[in-house]
């Protein structure tokens, strides 16, 4: 079981990079926009710059849901392999099925 400080501060980013997100879609666009001149640019630059880092979306770490274990994460089921393995053991999986030979 991960440490509940850093789940909670991964689940803190996530808020933050939903409440953030329009923002920073003006910002990144303006940003990008060839036909603005380099000053706007520039001035959109720093106030993106200006925004909280853990704002970004890059910040989130993907967690198992069950655990809160960091490393491998199973992105199509939200969970970890130990998590994986234990719940399928248990049968509380669906589809998944113990193979033994």
């Amino acid at each position: 079981m991960a440490k509940k400080s850093s789940i909670e501060k991964n689940n803190r980013r996530r808020k933050m990079v939903a409440r953030d997100a329009k923002k920073r879609a003006e910002l990144k666009a303006t940003v990008m926009d060839q036909s603005l001149s380099i000053e706007e640019r520039f001035a959109a630059t720093v106030k993106m710059a200006a925004l909280p880092r853990n704002g970004a979306k890059v910040r989130i770490k993907n967690r198992c849901e069950v655990t809160g274990r960091p490393r491998a994460f199973y992105r199509k089921l939200g969970m970890s392999r130990v998590a994986l393995r234990d719940l399928g053991n248990r049968g509380l999986v669906p589809g998944l099925v113990k193979s033994s030979w």
